[in-house]
């Protein structure tokens, strides 16, 4: 059965958004985006995992929120990308799905909401996804990643300063923001530099999105 909102279809919200952020993605990964929210919003009943109860908002504040990211990730073939305090598996669950060849890798210390992320990646099924509970900075895998990202999990100096062993040579932080964090920019430690701050056109939502990409700063013998 198709969720509607408000006369809304959430189908149809999901496919106008996709287009809009001139993203080409398969039949497949558009059925299981759907089948994602789906899932969501019937283990939200009993965990809750987000605040957001209606599949037609669900695909805006979460699915299209994620994909907006998508222009500005590395063109790679076979990333190796980091979700940072996944939670409900926003934006990691949604990427691997638009993203069959990224490996992806969603750490979270909640262990019910890793329960709900492993089942997941199992229904949809995703092969290119795993779900450990743990915290960020107590984890210890291999191989590193190109993409370490996180959306609402904390403040750009904590999520680098967490976050930043786990990243490959060339790898970057993504940190999903709504208004420009200027002051938290300013507090980054010296180790960290941001590369770009990029405003993010997310369809259906209005309220300002930030992407801040970093580095480890490069130091000069």
């Amino acid at each position: 059965m198709t969720a509607t909102l408000a006369g809304v279809n959430a189908d149809a919200v999901l496919s106008e958004g996709i287009r809009s952020l001139g993203l080409s993605l398969s039949r497949e990964s558009c059925a299981k985006l759907r089948d994602y929210v789906a899932l969501l919003a019937k283990w939200n009943r009993t965990y809750n995992l987000t605040g957001i109860r209606e599949p037609a908002r669900m695909v805006t504040h979460h699915l299209l929120d994620a994909l907006a990211v998508l222009p500005h990730m590395p063109p790679l073939t076979s990333a190796h990308v980091l979700d940072v305090g996944a939670g409900g598996g926003v934006p990691g669950i949604p990427l691997a799905i638009a993203r069959p060849d990224w490996n992806v890798v969603l750490v979270d210390a909640n262990q019910k909401k890793v329960a709900f992320l492993t089942q997941a990646a199992i229904e949809l099924p995703l092969g290119n996804v795993r779900a450990i509970a743990a915290r960020v900075e107590d984890l210890t895998i291999e191989p590193r990643f190109e993409v370490v990202i996180a959306r609402a999990f904390a403040d750009l100096g904590t999520f680098a300063t967490v976050s930043a062993k786990h990243l490959a040579p060339d790898g970057k932080l993504y940190a999903m923001k709504g208004a420009l964090p200027e002051a938290e920019i300013a507090a980054l430690p010296p180790t960290i530099e941001v590369v770009a701050t990029i405003p993010l056109h997310v369809p259906g939502l209005d309220a300002e999105r930030h992407l801040i990409v970093m580095q480890k700063r490069v130091t000069l013998a």
